[in-house]
């Protein structure tokens, strides 16, 4: 059968938590770490809200939060989660009774922040809805909005609070006896987040929502997310993300991929490795990886592919991956297929080169994989 090529250096043993069902997506486990957004249309717009989780669910995302603000949120969620091909998560805030309501109108899992809904009667509230519906919980702890009286204890937002609020408020649900739930600790300084998150595992076997939260834009937010998220999940810490970005959801859904693949937890897509381009290239680089990343956008198949400029590292690139294609004098060219020199074109057509190749090899493995 046809596979992919390309090995991690080194894999990552994750840390061991029990797992939950968030619809029919486990989480937790042996289960692959999820990738999930979050919608920012207006809920109540029925229309703008399916489309964009429908746009999203295309990008790879496995689970999709929807805010609930208002009683017109939560009306409106009946049909947005009858519309969606994967499970839907209810964002509460402020008002315990939208988490009834959102579990009543088919809501995978209710996110409820400990800071902000209310007292325990109030969340057992939510828990007796939770399981009459088959609902999950996420207990979601922000730095930005710790309770009052943790507040005066530390002072400020720290680890020892982050984790103090999220333990709490699981004996809550234990207490009730409800465990299908998962926790984040959240904030938006890397170093807090990931110290609160190192204490939380140390502390609990239930699944982790992990992210960095409120991280700024495309480009900041991703280093940021990278460097935070990233420590994290080698630690084997994660058993499914979110990267908060201000930026189309689909970029949060694209960068998530990114970071799961580059650590070897997960594949989807085409990885592209390319070479940064200097003097020595043989044809355009950057322009030429800009174009092949678009075209193949809709692959979902795991294929890596290497776009070298030259032959100084073109050639140790491509014997690692499925396809490589490394720049020749002359406007010849290598191209590499599951490691082995394959062929050479001297076509200036070099994006539509590649794309076919790593279309036909898509095509291959999944229909290899429909007959397995």
């Amino acid at each position: 059968m046809t596979s992919s090529f390309y090995r991690p250096f080194r894999t990552i043993d994750r840390h061991k938590t029990r797992q939950i069902m968030v619809g029919d997506v486990p989480v937790g486990g042996d289960a692959p770490i999820s990738v999930q957004t979050m919608t920012n249309t207006i809920t109540s717009n029925v229309e703008a809200t399916i489309e964009q989780i429908h746009s999203v669910v295309e990008a790879g995302a496995d689970l999709v939060r929807v805010s609930c603000p208002d009683d017109a949120s939560t009306k409106a969620l009946k049909e947005i989660c009858a519309s969606s091909k994967v499970p839907i998560i209810a964002d509460i805030h402020f008002h315990y009774k939208r988490a009834l309501e959102a579990a009543d109108a088919g809501a995978a899992c209710l996110r409820i922040n400990p800071g902000n809904i209310g007292n325990s009667a109030k969340v057992a509230e939510v828990v007796a809805a939770a399981k009459a519906n088959n609902c999950s919980i996420r207990v979601g702890v922000n730095a930005g909005s710790l309770e009052k009286k943790l507040l005066e204890k530390y002072a400020e937002p720290c680890p020892e609070a982050l984790v103090e609020s999220a333990i709490e408020h699981t004996k809550i649900l234990e207490d009730h006896n409800f465990d299908n739930y998962k926790i984040s600790v959240k904030a938006s300084d890397v170093f807090l987040a990931v110290a609160a998150y190192q204490q939380l595992a140390d502390s609990i076997d239930c699944p982790l929502h992990v992210g960095i939260t409120e991280a700024g834009g495309l480009r900041a937010g991703t280093v940021k997310s990278a460097i935070g998220m990233g420590n994290l999940l080698w630690a084997g810490i994660g058993d499914t993300i979110r990267v908060s970005l201000s930026a189309d959801p689909i970029e949060e859904v694209k960068v998530g991929y990114e970071l799961l693949k580059s650590l070897g937890l997960r594949r989807r897509g085409v990885t592209v490795i390319s070479c940064p381009s200097c003097a020595r290239q043989q044809f355009d680089v950057i322009k030429s990886v800009a174009e092949i990343e678009e075209k193949l956008s809709h692959i979902d198949i795991p294929i890596s592919v290497s776009i070298i400029g030259c032959v100084v590292n073109g050639p140790g690139e491509a014997k690692e991956t499925d396809i490589g294609l490394t720049g020749g004098g002359k406007g010849t060219h290598q191209i590499y297929l599951s490691g082995m020199a394959d062929h050479r074109f001297t076509e200036d057509n070099i994006v539509e080169h590649v794309v076919k190749l790593v279309e036909e090899r898509a095509a291959l493995i999944k229909k290899e994989n429909n007959q397995a």
